[in-house]
């Protein structure tokens, strides 16, 4: 599996966010390079996770939506009255 990489205006938006979280929440100050570099290890250890949630419920909608695609298709059907 790929890296999940995130275009440089999240990363840095995420990091601000993750830095303004730790100092209303935890009174923690954590900013620049370092708020970037705790951003990098959440998402390489818990974006996966995220990452494959996501696929799993697209996968759902998915199922979902062919599931009734087959019911529409099944209603269209005419009815026969050959028999063999």
């Amino acid at each position: 599996m790929s890296t999940i990489e995130l275009p440089k205006e999240t990363r840095d938006a995420l990091a601000a966010a993750m830095s303004r979280y730790l100092k209303d929440e935890l009174d923690l100050e954590v900013a620049g390079f370092d708020a970037v570099f705790l951003t990098d290890f959440v998402t390489e250890r818990f974006g996966p996770y995220f990452y494959n949630q996501g696929l799993a419920d697209a996968q759902a909608v998915l199922s979902k939506k062919l599931d009734d695609l087959g019911e529409a298709i099944l209603s269209l059907e005419k009815r026969t009255t050959l028999t063999r």
